[in-house]
């Protein structure tokens, strides 16, 4: 009995973070849409004939807040994988005496031949969506004619800040094939 109140109780977190995984795959999905929003916004407030080009400097903080949002949330949708893959399938392969025949999906799909060409894609994806028009909203900024002290200081932070989020973006950018932790998963 001890063994299927256990199994019931791994089947449960199973679940519980499947729906989680879920719920953060939809968010993040969205927040591409919201970004894509946000750079039409504010090219239509800049293209203006009215000439304000510090409405540029609203783009990189939106694409840095909106970037960071996505990137924690894949973080997050990675970090759950993981633990079902190095975790929750051990214990459900010890509680069920069977071999290897445990949350196979959450293993297989990462042996796609064409996983490397995929995520490296997505990784360029990700900087052109966050990182490059909010690095081109401060270029074109400073290239402007009526630019303001206080707000180049902005923009410089802006810049800075931006560059930080790409780095981090690309160091955890998970680009390879073979699925770590247990070779059995």
């Amino acid at each position: 009995m001890r063994d299927d109140s256990s199994r019931a109780v791994l089947l449960a977190e199973y679940e519980a973070l499947k729906a989680e995984q879920t719920s953060r795959i939809v968010l993040r999905d969205r927040l591409m849409y919201a970004a894509l929003a946000a750079l039409a916004a504010t090219l239509a407030l800049v293209v203006q004939p009215t000439g304000r080009p510090y409405l540029l400097l609203l783009l990189p903080l939106v694409c840095v807040v909106l970037g960071w949002t996505y990137f924690v949330n894949d973080q997050k949708i990675s970090a759950i994988g993981r633990y079902l893959r190095r975790h929750l399938a051990p214990s459900l392969v010890a509680s069920t005496q069977c071999a290897d025949q445990v949350l196979t999906w959450e293993s297989v799909h990462r042996r796609d031949p064409l996983r490397r060409l995929d995520k490296s894609m997505q990784l360029v994806v990700d900087l052109l969506m966050f990182v490059v028009p909010a690095l081109l909203s401060v270029v074109l900024y400073w290239t402007a004619d009526d630019v303001r002290a206080d707000l180049l200081v902005v923009s410089i932070a802006e810049a800075l800040g931006t560059l930080g989020f790409a780095a981090r973006v690309v160091v955890a950018a998970d680009l390879s094939v073979r699925v770590q932790g247990t070779s059995r998963l």
